[in-house]
């Protein structure tokens, strides 16, 4: 039995190759492509165009193709405590700057343990939060976080019964690069430590 044979139209021809190529990348295209931190790829003619990180940095380039190729080198963290009864406690009263001497976390490498302050190294929002402790009772100590100079966030502990009160706070702030932050004392006397006070902060995201 014959068949009749096909033969389309010259001005067919590029119309029913494109569609033969649509189809082969339907069957034999890439099923099933998955990556390291569950991106969903990309697919165009079938090729994937995902770059994939479980770790991604804080400061993503583009590309020609508009991808974030993005490395692991944004993260910043560091806390810190008042390790010893006395000193840094002399330290603090005298320069008002209120000094950590024991380093529990420092990613990035960004608090500065002989001085306590901490540099940005991007622009960025940042979380910090404090929680210093006055040691006697009949006095009121008042603490700042200080911005460039600057207080931005402030917190007391007065009550004249308790031995033992935390002037404590937290917040959000904006920074530049090569911004400094560090706890001010602006009033009263810092006597002792017992890892009670703490200065924390970390890079939330970067701008």
């Amino acid at each position: 039995m014959a068949f009749p044979f096909f033969n389309p139209a010259p001005s067919l021809v590029p119309q029913l190759i494109f569609l033969v190529g649509l189809l082969l990348i339907g069957q034999w295209g890439p099923s099933g492509v998955s990556c390291q931190n569950d991106t969903e790829p990309i697919v165009l003619e079938g090729k994937c165009l995902v770059v994939c990180d479980s770790t991604p940095s804080a400061e993503p380039s583009g590309n020609a193709l508009g991808m974030s190729v993005r490395s692991g080198t944004g993260r910043v963290a560091f806390s810190a405590i008042r390790n010893t009864n006395h000193e840094p406690s002399e330290m603090s009263n005298r320069t008002m700057t209120i000094y950590f001497d024991q380093i529990l976390v420092n990613v990035g490498s960004h608090f500065d343990p002989a001085t306590s302050i901490f540099v940005a190294p991007r622009k960025g929002v940042y979380s910090f939060s404090f929680h210093v402790v006055k040691v006697y009772n009949r006095q009121t100590i008042q603490v700042s976080l200080v911005l460039n100079g600057w207080p931005v966030i402030s917190a007391f502990a007065g009550d004249q019964d308790v031995t033992r009160e935390a002037a404590t706070n937290a917040g959000l702030v904006l920074m530049e690069r090569g911004d400094k932050a560090y706890l001010k004392l602006e009033r009263g006397n810092l006597m002792g430590g017992w890892k009670y006070s703490t200065f924390s902060g970390f890079l939330v995201f970067p701008l």
